[in-house]
């Protein structure tokens, strides 16, 4: 899978502006008076939120304000981006993970000619530079793993859910502990297109 780490917007004080009529410095400062970092994470964004309705600025400057801040988890690092890839798939559970699981057709979905061995402890690898490992696997539920690719700044994890919904398949790609917001965005138009290569295969057969 090849990721292009371009963000849907520059994370600048001109294009927040732009965008929000304030600078990040203007929106840090702001959040420095609500007291943002002990509101947390989601009230933070709400807040943003209500001013500026449009969920990338909002979710980017309360995580820029993070960095900012210095606030990390216990690894040291900041609990960075977490974002979705989503995809409703006319096909069954058990035949969109079958599609999944099976070499040929997730090469297809992947690209790049990966390898994964579906386990715990297994590992997913592409000509790209993908190196994940599964850390769970839950047939016809879910799978996580740890992920890094070429260039990315710090390892990830990748959770996906298959979910029925009344027949039909719900997909969830959603990586966490992205760092760069870059790096949030291309995963996430990256695990996009895969879905509709997948949501194709599994509706075509």
């Amino acid at each position: 899978m090849k990721i292009d780490h371009t963000p849907d917007s520059p994370v600048t004080d001109e294009a927040c502006k732009q965008a929000t009529g304030k600078t990040l410095k203007d929106w840090f400062k702001e959040l420095d008076a609500l007291d943002a970092l002990s509101k947390g994470r989601r009230e933070t964004i709400q807040y943003i939120y209500a001013i500026k309705a449009d969920p990338w600025w909002p979710t980017t400057i309360s995580v820029e304000y993070e960095k900012h801040k210095g606030a990390v988890k216990k690894d040291g690092r900041p609990e960075g981006y977490s974002i979705c890839a989503t995809k409703t798939i006319n096909a069954p559970v058990d035949k969109v993970y079958k599609t999944w699981t099976d070499p040929k057709k997730f090469s297809e979905m992947f690209g790049d000619l990966p390898k994964q061995e579906v386990r715990e402890g297994g590992m997913l690898t592409c000509q790209a530079g993908t190196k994940a490992t599964f850390t769970r696997v839950r047939p016809n539920k879910d799978l996580r793993f740890t992920w890094e690719h070429a260039g990315i700044s710090a390892p990830i994890q990748i959770d996906v859910m298959f979910q029925d919904n009344k027949g039909k398949t719900l997909m969830n790609v959603m990586p966490s502990r992205v760092q760069i917001r870059a790096e949030a965005d291309g995963l996430r138009r990256a695990w996009g297109d895969a879905l509709n290569r997948l949501k194709a295969m599994c509706e075509s057969s």
